[in-house]
Parts: structure tokens; C-alpha cells; sequence
């Protein structure tokens, strides 16, 4: 009787202090409850169309998704400010590092594959270019003046094409940031002299009945060459899956949650059919569901 009267007391210590104040308690699940989260802005046409389809099959979700250059979005994940980020590089050395010594629990997986394509006005001379040439452009040096235009000086746009043109090079005086993608655009549209870099979504036609990778009219997408085939290429499907258009890269989702809360449920949704669905119309490569490709004859515009 005396153990049993332990046994009891101790059942109701535990009890009183699981239901204090100071718990933690975890209001959202895989499908419900509300949360923040940071996405880069080079993305908001795709994951707009992604939410619109995880909000109605889960009525009781609020995701509130903040768009930002991809520096903020890294900046609010470790400052905890988001619960996931949806960003086109994964953590670095030193940021699973900085991850462990907050104790931050990280799940991370490439969900797509996509590129920068590089854009001209339809009067422009330069329909095909090699990475040699880029370089020169983006330096200032190449015969041809041209005024470079990104969409943010702070996006991953920027970034990749430090880290993997450049190569410690300088960007010439005759590069400038606009205020996004849709800004970058609408400059080399009407500008005879302008090159853009931009996200894919930005250019892709969202009229093309058949979804065949066909671009917009204002602009002309540029052919890139493959330093390997010595194909030039612009950023089809086809050559995102196989890896031969120069200019692509992965885009991943980051998660810091530590049980099943609704970051992890709409990760899971970015990775699974629908999502990867959502991702195959927009024109990227989804890395998480089976693609067949086939042979098509494709007429450089």
C-alpha cells in the first residue's frame, strides 16, 4: 500500500508540471495550425500555385509565406522567424554547424530542378552565347556594351552567377539590380542594349496550351552552350532533367521542425505527386516523381 501511494504521487507530480505554463506545446499538425515561412522571391509564381493547392485540401492551414531575397530567407531561418525556407542551395558546412550549436533540428531535400535563363531584346544581335561570353558581359568587357540587369543585388540569382561564372571575378559597372524578376523583364523588353537574368517561371508562357516549355514573346531566351557537346541550348525540360543546359540548379526546401507540424506537411507536399506535379507545369524538373523523356525535334526561335 505504501509503494502504491508512491507510485500515485509521483503519477501526479508529472501530471501537475505537463500541465503548467511554461510546457511547450505544439499547436499545429502535418494539416493544421498556423505558421511563417520564407521562400525566395525568385519562386512565388510556382509555390503560389503550390499553396493554392495544399490551402484546399487543407482548409484548417494557415501558411503565411513571406517572399525575400535568399540571404533574409537564411537569415530567418536561423533567427527562427521561419519554419521552413524554400531556397535554391542547400545549408552549407558552416550553417549545419551554426545548426548544431542551436540545436536545430534540420531536414532538408531537393524537391526540383531549375534554371536561370538569360534574356535579350528580340532586336539583339546575340541569340547564342558560351559561358566565356557571359563572363565577359557580366565584367564589362565583352565587344558589345551591354547593360546587365538582375532582379535583386541580394538574390540567389546573383549568387550563383558569382560562385559559378565568375569565379571571384568582379561584376562590371554596367550591372544594376531591378526591384524582381517581372522588373528584369519588362526592362530587357523594351531596352535594345539590356541582357537579364531570371528565374524560369518568368519566362516560361503559362498560355502554352500543351505545356511544351514554349517561352514568352516579349523577350528572347538565350541558347547557352554546353562546353562538353558543344550544343547550344536554352533551359527545355528535357535538357534541366539531363543536366546538359549550362545554367540550372536545385531547388530545396529547409526545415527546422522537430515533430510533424505544418512545415513538415506542406514539405511533404512539395515532394509528393501533386506537388511535383505543380512543379512539371511550371516548367522545372521535379526530382521526387518518375519523368519519361522523349525524343522531339525542337526548332530554336
Amino acid at each position: 500500500m505504501h509503494l502504491l501511494k508512491n507510485i500515485l504521487f509521483l503519477m501526479c507530480v508529472v501530471a501537475l508540471f505537463s500541465c503548467g505554463d511554461d510546457a511547450p506545446k505544439n499547436t499545429d499538425t502535418l494539416g493544421k495550425g498556423t505558421i511563417d515561412i520564407s521562400v525566395d522571391e525568385t519562386y512565388q509564381p510556382v509555390i503560389d500555385e503550390q499553396l493554392k493547392v495544399f490551402d484546399s485540401s487543407y482548409p484548417d492551414a494557415k501558411i503565411n509565406i513571406h517572399y525575400k531575397p535568399e540571404a533574409e530567407c537564411f537569415k530567418d531561418y536561423f533567427d527562427n522567424k521561419a519554419r521552413i525556407i524554400v531556397v535554391a542551395r542547400p545549408l552549407t558546412k558552416a550553417e549545419k554547424d551554426q545548426c548544431v550549436q542551436q540545436k536545430i533540428y534540420v531536414t532538408s531535400m531537393g524537391i526540383a530542378r531549375d534554371a536561370i535563363a538569360v534574356i535579350v531584346n528580340n532586336s539583339s544581335a546575340d541569340s547564342i552565347l558560351d559561358k566565356n561570353v557571359l563572363r565577359g558581359i557580366l565584367t564589362g568587357v565583352y565587344k558589345t556594351k551591354y547593360t546587365v540587369v538582375f532582379d535583386n543585388q541580394a538574390s540567389s540569382t546573383v549568387r550563383y552567377v558569382m560562385d559559378s561564372l565568375l569565379r571571384g571575378d568582379k561584376l562590371g559597372s554596367n550591372v544594376f539590380a531591378a526591384k524582381g524578376n517581372n522588373e528584369v523583364v519588362d526592362y530587357v523588353a523594351k531596352n535594345p542594349n539590356a541582357i537579364g537574368f531570371v528565374g524560369l517561371n518568368y519566362v516560361s508562357d503559362k498560355n502554352d496550351p500543351n505545356n511544351t516549355g514554349a517561352f514568352v514573346n516579349s523577350v528572347r531566351v538565350v541558347a547557352i552552350k554546353n562546353d562538353s557537346t558543344g550544343e547550344f541550348l536554352k533551359p527545355y525540360q528535357a535538357y534541366l532533367a539531363l543536366k546538359t543546359y549550362p545554367l540550372y540548379r536545385t531547388l530545396y526546401y529547409i526545415n527546422r521542425e522537430s515533430y510533424p507540424g505544418l512545415g513538415t506537411g506542406f514539405a511533404n507536399f512539395l515532394a509528393e505527386q501533386r506537388g511535383q506535379l505543380i512543379f512539371k507545369y511550371a516548367h522545372m524538373f521535379p526530382l521526387r516523381s518518375e519523368m519519361i523523356i522523349r525524343e522531339a525535334e525542337i526548332k530554336n526561335q
